[in-house]
């Protein structure tokens, strides 16, 4: 009876949210399963940093694998002239959320207010590509854990942003499965997947951290792979605002 009026919920917000995406929301749309393990097992592919030049072939792939993904964008005056793909991101059925407008640790973290500018900042930069009134997620720079913002703006700064973002109305996300894509050993295609199968072994759920700058070419050159694994995996894809509405309606 559970699986069934779960079955009836899901159908309901398939077609009245993502019926007229260019991505179908196969989120939803699970095959049904017996048991004690009905459960979908789901991944949120998620890029940070972006727009870049290798946002483009991002979105490409995404199309032609019919996999919805979710964008943390920056407006960094290093991708400034590539905003308007923030348009077409929507545009195609993805998710856009905020991340930051410099990303710069010194400046955002000196204390809530200056988060807040920043974020304020952002906002104005997206405007004319897409409905402020849909920028209701976000994702804090170095994730709600990171003590780098400690020595800028206390040992209390992080929990007291998280607060806020919840008094707004507002969300927030970190990731628990990271491509490794930014970080400074620069994995190429191959250790990039293989850094995404040793963080999701044994998860049901995965939120999968990858970043689309222009310094990240070979995530473009990973990205068929993941998606490949993660659908012989029997991983169902969506976006975060997805996967928070499946998880409240099976609450």
């Amino acid at each position: 009876m559970l699986l069934a009026i779960l079955a009836a919920v899901i159908h309901l917000l398939y077609h009245q949210e993502f019926a007229d995406a260019d991505i179908p929301n196969d989120c939803f749309a699970v095959a049904a399963a017996t048991g004690e393990t009905a459960v979908p097992k789901l991944v949120c592919l998620t890029f940070d940093d972006g727009p870049s030049p290798n946002t483009q072939p991002i979105l490409e792939i995404l199309a032609q694998e019919k996999v919805p993904a979710t964008f943390f964008v920056c407006a960094q005056d290093i991708n400034r002239e590539y905003l308007p793909l923030v348009r077409t991101i929507a545009q195609q059925g993805h998710q856009v959320a905020m991340h930051s407008a410099t990303h710069r640790y010194a400046k955002i973290y000196q204390s809530p207010d200056a988060f807040w500018q920043d974020i304020k900042t952002l906002r104005q930069a997206l405007e004319p590509y897409i409905s402020l009134d849909t920028l209701t997620w976000l994702r804090f720079p170095g994730g709600s854990t990171n003590t780098v913002s400690h020595k800028y703006g206390g040992s209390s700064i992080m929990k007291e942003l998280k607060a806020q973002t919840e008094e707004k109305g507002w969300h927030w996300i970190d990731w628990n499965v990271c491509g490794e894509d930014a970080t400074a050993a620069h994995p190429d295609a191959d250790g990039i997947l293989c850094n995404i199968q040793e963080d999701a072994r044994d998860l049901s759920t995965c939120v999968v951290l990858l970043h689309d700058t222009k310094a990240t070419g070979q995530t473009v050159q990973a990205l068929p792979q993941i998606i490949g694994w993660f659908r012989e995996e029997g991983y169902t894809f969506c976006t975060v605002e997805q996967l928070a509405e499946l998880q409240t309606t099976g609450e």
